[in-house]
């Protein structure tokens, strides 16, 4: 289905039978992707007196009780309320959900002993662009993205300047395949989250960072309408589901 959204100035064409989705699904298993040191999720059903509450167990529904963190177990989307003392929701704070956005493709170099992001690469992808959200996809990219066990391994992260190149940018939405902007190991610094957020100045409490993606190598780099969608939850993260759609000429 064709439709047309009327985007600041511009219409754009979309097609709503043609989603691209960014989302990696939380499972309970073990392969269920995974960082920050904890175990898998578990789904299970609840067990009252009369017995397990699971039509597979004699009960007449499934009711299963979910127990995960946002973080650590698949694709979520945050704001600041991460990192401050102040609690700031993703259910208030995010207000919009479409946004303009551009894919782009990084190799990370090496830096020492890591894998890094600098803002000399993403001035080359995004160049003189306008865009609201960003969707960073890093090479090499394989499935085993959706299933990688992240703790202790020194995964790949953004400079503090290429991160403050994104918000001199614009850039209100950052949607990577990483467990986080920072270093795993950084000593509690967060030097990418601090200047994705401005907290030594106004607050950008309106931006969020959406970890754990999966950018399908079928998906080309470019420009893209972004929706959005998130659970939610009053917490300072939510399990979300980034959706992209090409934009028709």
């Amino acid at each position: 289905m064709i439709t047309t959204i009327q985007y600041h100035s511009k219409k754009l064409k979309i097609d709503l039978s043609q989603p691209l989705d960014l989302s990696i699904a939380i499972r309970a298993d073990k392969p269920n992707v995974n960082a920050w040191y904890i175990g898998p999720p578990k789904i299970e059903p609840e067990v009252f007196e009369n017995g397990i509450i699971s039509v597979e167990e004699g009960a007449s529904v499934n009711f299963n009780t979910i127990t995960f963190n946002p973080h650590s177990h698949g694709t979520h989307t945050e704001t600041v309320g991460h990192i401050t003392k102040k609690k700031y929701s993703i259910n208030k704070y995010l207000k919009q959900f479409f946004f303009l956005a551009e894919v782009v493709t990084v190799a990370p170099e090496k830096f020492g002993e890591d894998y890094i992001i600098s803002a000399k690469q993403l001035q080359f992808a995004i160049g003189n662009k306008k865009r609201d959200a960003l969707v960073m996809r890093t090479l090499p990219n394989t499935r085993e993205k959706k299933s990688k066990q992240y703790s202790n391994t020194n995964w790949t992260y953004f400079q503090e300047d290429a991160i403050k190149l994104l918000v001199k940018k614009g850039i209100k939405h950052l949607l990577i395949d990483l467990p986080s902007v920072d270093r795993e190991e950084d000593g509690g610094v967060l030097k990418g989250h601090n200047a994705f957020w401005n907290t030594q100045g106004k607050l950008r409490t309106d931006a969020t960072i959406t970890e754990f993606i999966y950018v399908s190598n079928k998906i080309k780099d470019g420009t893209y309408m972004l929706n959005l969608q998130i659970a939610p939850f009053e917490n300072d993260a939510t399990p979300s589901k980034p959706i992209l759609y090409q934009i028709l000429d």
